[in-house]
């Protein structure tokens, strides 16, 4: 399915006029398309957050970039988002879609930007991104104490503050510091007389992937949290005991405290996650049966 929009200057007061969808809406859209690939509901669902492509795609202008290619990109980006989305997570399809849009606005500026059309890997875009925004920071920070900090200091700095190898560093130091563009250029076209590297997108947050895992770990914390009411205080104080400690505790030290034999104990343990697995995997089909 393709976007209809033409992309000029009345896109945004098309798209600040679309609906805002709330939550239960939403829900029943993203389900259309993703079970039925509903294209109406798609069309609905991506109208409806395009406002939101095309704030995220403001972001960008100042990477020179035109901006109907990075709304088109945005849109793009979107797209993938609905494509992909799961509304069985629970997470709001806005909060999903950011992380499409962004990847693809980066990516777009990346291929466009002559100094990193080398490569465009993971590395490349975080240091792309925030290298010199990394750098100033760092910089301020030794000389407010009183440091100075060799070129190779600051390269060992950047990678570890950035989570990249140092070879990644010393490269795109050599890129971002060619005749293509000065990061540290003002902006010709700001009366403030900043610097681009004040202005450059912050891309610390992490992909997509971590909204999922944070709403799938609180959702295994909940579940485990009621297995282990199922348990009487001796089977708790057991499973807390040989799972939950840094240090886990033996059977046989177990066995001493609780006045048991070492075999008790472990027929014990057994019991206990035997009834929480039973919990465990109602709590699972009580999911299925909800989606069902």
């Amino acid at each position: 399915m393709a976007l209809d929009y033409s992309y000029d200057t009345t896109m945004s007061r098309q798209a600040m006029k679309a609906e805002l969808l709330d939550a239960e809406t939403e829900l029943k859209l993203a389900y259309a398309w993703r079970d039925q690939r509903d294209e109406k509901a798609l069309h609905r669902l991506i109208t409806a957050y395009m406002r939101l492509a095309i704030s995220m795609a403001a972001k960008f202008k100042r990477y020179g970039a035109p901006m109907n290619d990075l709304i088109q990109e945005a849109g793009l980006g979107l797209m993938k988002a609905a494509d992909k989305f799961d509304p069985d997570r629970g997470v709001r399809f806005s909060t999903y879609a950011v992380w499409w849009i962004k990847a693809s606005i980066q990516d777009y500026v990346m291929r466009n930007w002559s100094m990193v059309r080398t490569g465009s890997t993971s590395s490349q875009k975080s240091l792309f991104f925030n290298m010199r925004r990394v750098q100033a920071k760092l910089e301020r920070e030794a000389a407010a104490e009183g440091m100075a900090l060799d070129r190779h200091q600051l390269h060992q700095m950047i990678a570890s503050e950035i989570g990249v190898p140092l070879r990644d560093v010393e490269m795109m130091e050599g890129r971002l510091s060619g005749s293509d563009f000065s990061l540290n250029a003002v902006q010709s076209a700001d009366e403030e007389g900043r610097e681009w590297i004040d202005v450059l997108e912050d891309d610390s947050e992490q992909a997509a992937e971590t909204v999922e895992s944070r709403h799938d770990n609180a959702q295994l914390r909940d579940w485990l949290i009621e297995a282990m009411q199922t348990l009487n205080e001796r089977e708790r104080f057991i499973v807390r005991e040989r799972k939950l400690r840094d240090q886990p505790r033996t059977l046989e030290s177990l066995g001493q405290e609780l006045g048991l034999s070492k075999e008790r104990v472990r027929q014990l343990e057994a019991a206990a996650f035997g009834k929480m697995r039973k919990k465990l995997e109602a709590c699972s089909r009580e999911v299925q049966n909800f989606l069902a």
